[in-house]
């Protein structure tokens, strides 16, 4: 934990401090910022507050007084909870505006951890609760240069896993051994075993009408078998399975033949102007020193799709945070879900996936890429980016 960092970004926004509070690791956000053993055996509440300026202050329990030990403050301890109200409110001091992970009417879910009880306590000292929405995507989803190395280790794999994917399934095709969406996972779990990669689920194998679903997870029951003439969406995510690994996540579309057809082609030239419109918002207030939120990035990529006639098939928001987890806990890029009014932070990494689902017409379409804000406010793209749908048979 930077202590100095966290205080001066304290005073920039002017809030008085953050107050972290826990109970059986329920806020995985405090675990990380506070540098907390996500297993440790821990049972009772626990509180720390870093104010603005001065010594960070400790809460603790009677029969857990380790927890907060390895880091900076005073530490005070509670039995009874009369006595812990007491000392929470002492050591909070004057303080009239604090941060807790919390968000107004539930509005960004990912760092609304705080129960409505404990904010109703604070506010009971007459002490105003704030979201530390912007503060967690500053401190928790900041990548290092190390981090985005791993996030590039991880990508460089699963671009190659991509490309000897849709190989597999013109070879497959041309020997008609038509594979089945689930045996071109098992193939794609195998290569990413090979490699030493780990990830919590997927990845998708979808085509058709299965494209048409932006969470199809293929079984051996509900699977289609390919042909040529279908088109193929895959949307693969992993990291290196390492402590610390980012992931890595990208979404690419193919059609089984050897020339993509002429609606296909213009409807993913939709995806892909409607992509490169997010990326040229983001660079431009970067270049710019100004902030952008991640709702502004959102509409700018729903109107492309809106514009040419799509609006209504594309359900689910333009992107998410990219860490250790594959939806981190920093700025989304929405305003569907939610708006999120967070600023994109440097340091950070996103994805871009505007998609178009069309089930009924037996297609869906999305497009995704990693961006990452490196420290210095320079806009990357982690890796290839789709500029037209693969042929796969040519």
């Amino acid at each position: 934990m930077d202590l100095s960092a966290i205080q001066a970004a304290l005073q920039d926004v002017q809030l008085d401090g953050w107050l972290f509070y826990d109970f059986r690791h329920r806020d995985a956000i405090a675990d990380r910022i506070l540098g907390i053993d996500p297993h440790a055996h821990m049972t009772r509440r626990y509180f720390y507050f870093i104010p603005a300026k001065g010594e960070p202050q400790k809460l603790v329990h009677r029969i857990e007084t380790w927890p907060l030990d390895h880091l900076p403050g005073e530490k005070h301890v509670y039995l009874p909870w009369q006595q812990q109200h007491e000392l929470l409110r002492n050591m909070l001091g004057d303080a009239k505006k604090v941060a807790m992970q919390y968000s107004p009417n539930n509005a960004i879910p990912y760092v609304s951890v705080v129960d409505g009880g404990t904010v109703d306590l604070i506010r009971s000292f007459g002490i105003e609760v704030v979201s530390s929405g912007d503060l967690v995507g500053r401190f928790e989803a900041h990548l290092s240069m190390d981090d985005y190395a791993m996030h590039r280790e991880a990508g460089e794999v699963m671009q190659r896993i991509k490309d000897e994917t849709f190989i597999e399934v013109a070879r497959r095709i041309k020997m008609e051994q038509n594979p089945t969406e689930h045996e071109i996972q098992a193939f794609m779990h195998n290569m990413m075993r090979e490699n030493n990669m780990t990830w919590s689920d997927g990845p998708i194998v979808a085509i058709n009408d299965h494209a048409g679903d932006p969470h199809f997870t293929p079984t051996p029951e509900n699977s289609h078998t390919m042909k040529e003439g279908d088109l193929l969406l895959l949307d693969l995510w992993a990291k290196k399975d390492v402590p610390g690994g980012i992931y890595y996540d990208i979404t690419w579309m193919g059609y089984i033949g050897t020339e993509v057809p002429e609606k296909i082609e213009s409807i993913f030239q939709v995806l892909r102007k409607a992509r490169t419109a997010a990326l040229d918002l983001v660079k431009e207030r970067f270049a710019a020193n100004k902030p952008v939120q991640g709702w502004e990035v959102d509409d700018a990529v729903r109107k492309i799709v809106t514009d040419a006639g799509y609006g209504e098939y594309f359900i689910h928001r333009t992107g998410h945070n990219i860490g250790e987890m594959v939806h981190g806990n920093g700025v989304h890029i929405d305003n569907l879900e939610t708006k999120d009014e967070r600023l994109i932070q440097r340091g950070t990494c996103f994805s871009v996936e505007p998609g178009i689902y069309m089930p009924h017409e037996n297609m869906g379409f999305r497009s995704e890429i990693d961006v990452f804000v490196t420290d210095e406010g320079e806009v990357t793209v982690t890796g290839a980016q789709q500029e037209k749908v693969i042929p796969i048979l040519a």
